[in-house]
C-alpha cells in the first residue's frame, strides 16, 4: 500500500497559513504564493532589524543635536566634552534626557562647558 504524507501536509501547510494570517489575496490563501511570501518578509524582517538599529541612532543624534545647539554646544563638541568628563551617558538617554528632563540635561551641558574650557586645546 502506498503511503501518503496527508496528516503531515496538512500540518505544515496550517503553519504556513497561521504565520500568513492577514496577507492579502493570493499571499494568504495559496500555498506557494504563501510559502513565497513568508520567505521574502522573514528576509525583510531579518534586514529591517539592523537598520532600524541604525535608524534610531541617527534620530537621536539629530535630537541632541538641536538640544545641544540651544545651549551653544554643537554636538561633536558635545560628545567629546561627554568623554573628556567621563559621563558614560549613551546617546539614547541623553535624547529622552533632552526631551523630558531640560534641567538634568543643561546641568549635563553646563559640566561639558566647563571641561572643555579647562581641557587644553589640541592647536
Amino acid at each position: 500500500m502506498r503511503t501518503t504524507v496527508g496528516p503531515a501536509r496538512n500540518r505544515s501547510k496550517k503553519r504556513l497559513f497561521k504565520r500568513a494570517k492577514g496577507y492579502v489575496g493570493g499571499r494568504g490563501r495559496l500555498t506557494r504564493s504563501v510559502k513565497e511570501t513568508l520567505l521574502r518578509s522573514g528576509a525583510y524582517a531579518f534586514r529591517d532589524r539592523r537598520t532600524k538599529k541604525r535608524d534610531f541612532r541617527r534620530l537621536w543624534i539629530t535630537r541632541l543635536n538641536a538640544a545641544c545647539r540651544q545651549h551653544d554646544l554643537r554636538y561633536s563638541e558635545f560628545i567629546h566634552g561627554l568623554k573628556l568628563a567621563n559621563i558614560e551617558l549613551d546617546r539614547k538617554t541623553l535624547s529622552e534626557m533632552a526631551i523630558h528632563d531640560e534641567a538634568g540635561f543643561k546641568d549635563v551641558c553646563d559640566q561639558v562647558k566647563s571641561t572643555l574650557q579647562s581641557a587644553p586645546s589640541a592647536s
